[in-house]
């Protein structure tokens, strides 16, 4: 689905990703893990165009779109969240979703004066897809509310529900369960499960609670200092002695430590 090559992105004199290399298979859920500092963030953002590359290459399903900005890649099907979430805040959870897919009749001047059957229509379309998508994710009961209002979890299931608006083909997770209590991380896991097994997305998830990367990712990637370091299962990678050293130093070996 995704093959990055050789990726540098520089600020100055510091290297954040320094000549990174990996491939997302397609149909996967991969971990990406690492220190803070590993240039997995700023990875992110090279692959989904919010930064361009100083160098290097990035292709999906074999074309080439080093440096195409979010919008372009949006309709691609390569869409991402953010460590903190995005809404409108003063819209509701359900106006949030029914905001997302471009090209809606009612964005033109034109079709709001002489179009307003088609729109109503669309929002009619748009309303139902949207209670579908809060169905799915078990928050059918928020939808009314203001999206600013709840919980940081449920904010969390609410992006991850406008990735289901349109046409994803692969989402970027970036610490989705950063600051998410137990129970909705395990509703977010089990979300995440279900939207690749049975609506075929590909997932890259950056995260550094490893029971959540354990639950659910299968290969996982190790990035420090802005370099791939290891490839594999969780296991594996919790064995390599180049990624404990990244994590917690030359000569400790604690490998149990990992993601704490």
């Amino acid at each position: 689905m995704i093959v990055v090559e050789d990726v540098h992105k520089h600020f100055g004199g510091f290297h954040a990703v320094d000549g990174a290399s990996l491939t997302i298979a397609e149909g996967s859920i991969t971990g990406l893990i690492g220190p803070n500092g590993a240039g997995k963030t700023t990875l992110f953002n090279v692959i989904a165009g919010v930064l361009p590359p100083t160098s290097g290459r990035v292709t999906m399903q074999g074309e080439d779109i080093t440096g195409l900005p979010p919008h372009d890649l949006f309709h691609k099907g390569l869409l991402r969240t953010f460590q903190i979430a995005h809404e409108f805040a003063s819209m509701s959870c359900r106006e949030n979703l029914m905001m997302v897919p471009g090209g809606q009749s009612g964005e033109t001047l034109w079709n709001t004066w002489f179009g307003r059957k088609r729109i109503a229509e669309e929002e009619r379309a748009l309303r139902a897809k949207a209670d579908e998508v809060l169905e799915f994710l078990t928050i059918r009961h928020i939808a009314d509310l203001k999206a600013g209002e709840i919980s940081g979890g449920q904010k969390k299931l609410l992006e991850l529900g406008r990735t289901m608006m349109v046409d994803a083909k692969i989402v970027f997770l970036d610490e989705v369960g950063a600051g998410v209590n137990r129970t909705l991380l395990y509703t977010i896991a089990d979300a995440i499960k279900r939207l690749n097994q049975e609506r075929g997305y590909t997932f890259v998830v950056i995260e550094h609670d490893m029971d959540f990367i354990e639950r659910l990712c299968d290969p996982v990637i190790c990035l420090a200092e802005g370099k791939v370091l290891a490839q594999g299962t969780l296991e594996e990678i919790k064995a390599n002695e180049q990624v404990i050293e990244a994590y917690l130093g030359t000569g400790l070996k604690n490998k149990d430590m990992i993601g704490a």
